[in-house]
This record gives structure tokens, C-alpha cells and sequence, in this order.
């Protein structure tokens, strides 16, 4: 009999402390994300896991644009910066750092009535500084309507510095997030704009140009042949300490657990582009 109710206790404190160590393991808190408005798929998936395996997790998402976002990183006023851009040099002087969670394709976008197809990178370069100004130029009718987006965005920003049109574009309209160009271009025949890849799957009125002959997809953003991508980037402070539940949701993002979901949410893992890296240099 001593010997059983020896046991039952042993069991019973081998059950409190296992509830103990676990307890103390359970992530809480608040992790405030702020920035590329392009990342919204992929850090809204994200979050939403993340926080349904930490159920005292909450993930909150500022939608603000990269060059916002940075800042925010640098003064401290979020945890985690979101870019689809690279850091400037200022930037990184001011102690701050990319870590690239996914790749994205720039798609270069049209009213799905337009009758164009294709387009060279020169050829977009010229209809966004208006050097060209017509459809009649590419086979189409009617005056050109380029849309873009803000200073500061890190579309705008990869845009411009694969088709060398930095300071140069000539936009009909400037907006402030990708859903704003992806409307605008669907109301307007005549126009053309650039969005991320992760953000016009399965969008309807509007049509994405291969460029060069090449489509905007995952595989060939991968391979590299689809020119027109950029990285989306966790910004944080080289020098600052994340707090648990904000260092784990970083790890998390970077895992290959969150890598079906980024590729759910139309984005390239990074650890995908790696892998492909890793294989050609066999």
C-alpha cells in the first residue's frame, strides 16, 4: 500500500512539474509589426498561426509602408520592421538590419482589356518616364495612364532601381498601398501600374504582363529569369534585444514551418531560394 501511494505522489509531482516547466515556457505578450503594405499576405498568415499556436500572443500590423516602417524600427516605436526593399546605406548606419524573409516579383499590371501582353524593361522605362505616351506604340489605342506609388515605398523603390527610372517617373496617380494601384489600374483602360506578385493572384480586371517573355511566378522569381523582384525584409536594431514572444514570432517566420504559408500567401520563401542556391553550386 505505501509502495502505490509512493508512486501515485511521485507521478503527481512529475505531472506538476512538467505543468510548471510548460507554464513557464508559454509565450505572452504583444508583437507590434509596422510597414511594406506589399507584406500584408505574408506576415497576415504568419500572424495568424503564430497566434493560434500562442494563444496569449497577440501580433499586431501597421500597415504604413517600408520607409515608415523602418523608421519605426529605428525609434523603437515597433518591434519588427517590414520592407520589400533593401536598407539604404543611412539606414544601416543607424544600427538597423535586414533579414530577408521571402523574395517577390514586381508585376507590371494593365486593365484586362488592354491588348498588350509583353514588354521589355526598357520598353516600361519609357512608358513610366513618358518617353512613350501612346498604346499605339505596342499594338493598343489611347494616351497611357502610369500608376505608382508613394515616395518611400518599397515598390516604388525596387521598381525604379531595376528599371533605372529613379526620380524619373512620370504617374498619373500616386497612391499609398498596392490595393489602391490594383483598383486604380482596374478602373482605367488606358493604364498601367506595378504591384506585388503576392498581392494580384487571382485578382480579376486587371492583367499581369509577362516581361520579356518571362511570367511573374514563383519559379521564376526563384531562378532568377523573372528580373523584377525584390526581398521582403524583417527589419530590426543590430544592437537591440527582442523581447521572447517577439524573438520567437522572428524565429517563426524564418523556420521552414511558416514556409507553406508564405508560399500560400504568394510570396517565395527564402529558404526555397537558398535551397535552389545550395543546388546549383553542386
Amino acid at each position: 500500500m505505501k509502495k502505490l501511494i509512493a508512486l501515485a505522489l511521485s507521478a503527481m509531482l512529475a505531472v506538476s512539474a512538467m505543468s510548471m516547466a510548460a507554464s513557464a515556457e508559454k509565450l505572452e505578450g504583444t508583437v507590434a509589426t509596422n510597414g511594406s503594405t506589399s507584406m500584408e499576405k505574408v506576415i497576415g498568415i504568419l500572424s495568424e498561426q503564430f497566434m493560434e499556436d500562442n494563444g496569449d500572443v497577440t501580433i499586431t500590423y501597421d500597415a504604413t509602408g517600408s520607409g515608415t516602417g523602418i523608421e519605426a524600427t529605428a525609434t523603437g516605436t515597433c518591434d519588427i520592421g517590414l520592407a520589400s526593399r533593401n536598407l539604404k546605406d543611412a539606414e544601416v548606419e543607424k544600427g538597423l538590419v535586414a533579414t530577408t524573409v521571402a523574395l517577390d516579383g514586381i508585376a507590371i499590371i494593365v486593365n484586362e482589356n488592354c491588348p498588350v501582353d509583353d514588354l521589355t524593361v526598357e520598353q516600361i522605362a519609357a512608358i513610366f518616364t513618358g518617353e512613350v505616351t501612346d498604346w499605339a506604340d505596342f499594338g493598343g489605342k489611347g494616351t497611357i495612364a502610369c500608376i505608382g506609388r508613394e515616395a518611400g515605398s518599397g515598390t516604388r523603390d525596387g521598381f525604379e532601381s531595376i528599371t533605372k527610372t529613379t526620380d524619373k517617373c512620370v504617374l498619373a496617380q500616386e497612391l499609398t498601398s498596392t490595393g489602391a494601384v490594383i483598383a486604380a489600374v482596374k478602373s482605367s483602360e488606358n493604364a498601367i501600374g506595378y504591384a506585388s506578385f503576392a498581392a494580384v493572384e487571382g485578382q480579376t480586371g486587371i492583367k499581369v504582363l509577362t516581361v520579356e517573355g518571362v511570367e511573374c511566378t514563383a519559379e521564376n522569381i526563384v531562378d532568377g529569369s523573372y528580373v523584377i523582384q525584390r526581398p521582403f525584409n524583417l527589419v530590426t536594431l543590430e544592437d537591440g534585444e527582442l523581447s521572447e514572444a517577439a524573438q520567437a514570432f522572428f524565429d517563426y517566420m524564418l523556420s521552414e514551418d511558416a514556409a507553406d504559408l508564405i508560399t500560400q500567401a504568394g510570396a517565395v520563401p527564402a529558404a526555397q531560394t537558398e535551397a535552389a542556391e545550395a543546388e546549383v553550386q553542386k
